[in-house]
């Protein structure tokens, strides 16, 4: 295994598990040094994500660590090894590295939850709309640059696809279904493609509207909730002005989902959503 200079989000939240581990036990990166057999400046590489493990030295340490959570550790093992090239590796040379740690996030997801208050969810996109969105972008993005993230975008939602898909849930406000982007063809198409993708056996789309909803949680924060293999491992990506922010802390994951199911009870149901819809359709 080798060490790397840019390690991904996964390679970090790698590292970062383990040294909660470690301070569970209430040992010090030295004294696990000596435990493990292996340098201090091992260790730190190891937590910081910045030397690849393999699934072995893990288990290792997770025992050395005194874990008894069988199916965290077997999920820590998953995540070891070098960076194994995806799709959107392609596109670090052209954008932001978060943008590629999100697709990589999304692609080994269990579930996605989505709360969106002024924007429709990127992976319910439309070409048009998503083209249309990031030609707002401040400062101005060149035009190779809005055709670059709209193709990582488009590549993006193909995790809700095939034999496989992601279950996916998203919570929008009904200002998003108003927001004339790209005008009122580009709206008309991107509402008619909202409503198929509610009709997916794995997408769940529900409408918060102005009125008749109630008080409204949160913030009006967009977030994405990452489902991970197990409950410890979940994400919450924030949407931010100057790009993604990722956060992992127990509190902030209780906080999300907290808010998520507020949000639900304040929702349509799924059948209320789509006729919703339906009826903003014809309105524009």
């Amino acid at each position: 295994m080798g060490t790397t200079s840019s390690p991904t989000l996964k390679q970090r939240r790698l590292g970062a598990e383990l040294r909660k581990l470690r301070e569970r036990a209430g040992l010090t990166s030295t004294a696990a040094a000596v435990e493990l057999g292996v340098q201090q400046a091992r260790v730190s590489m190891i937590e910081a994500g910045r030397y690849a493990v393999g699934a072995d030295r893990v288990r290792v340490m997770a025992r050395t660590y005194t874990c008894a959570d069988d199916d965290l550790v077997d999920a820590l093992a998953d995540m070891t090894g070098g960076r194994a090239r995806g799709w959107w590796d392609e596109y670090r040379e052209y954008l932001p590295a978060s943008f590629a740690d999100l697709a990589e996030l999304e692609h080994q997801a269990q579930e996605i939850r989505v709360a969106m208050v002024i924007h429709i969810p990127a992976l319910l996109q439309t070409v048009d709309h998503a083209r249309a969105l990031m030609r707002e972008v401040a400062p101005p993005l060149r035009a190779y640059e809005v055709e670059h993230r709209l193709s990582h975008r488009m590549k993006r939602q193909v995790i809700l696809y095939g034999d496989n898909p992601v279950p996916y849930t998203a919570i929008i406000h009904e200002a998003a279904l108003r927001m004339e982007f790209g005008g009122v063809d580009t709206v008309r198409t991107q509402l008619e493609h909202l409503i198929a993708m509610s009709e997916m056996d794995n997408v769940t789309i529900r409408i918060i509207p102005f009125r008749g909803g109630g008080t409204f949680p949160g913030t009006g924060q967009a977030f994405d909730y990452v489902h991970g293999p197990v409950p410890q491992l979940d994400t919450v990506q924030l949407d931010a002005a100057h790009g993604c922010q990722f956060t992992d802390a127990e509190a902030e994951l209780i906080k999300y989902r907290a808010v998520l199911e507020r949000m639900g009870r304040t929702a349509l149901t799924v059948a209320e959503s789509r006729d919703f819809i339906h009826d903003v359709t014809r309105s524009v």
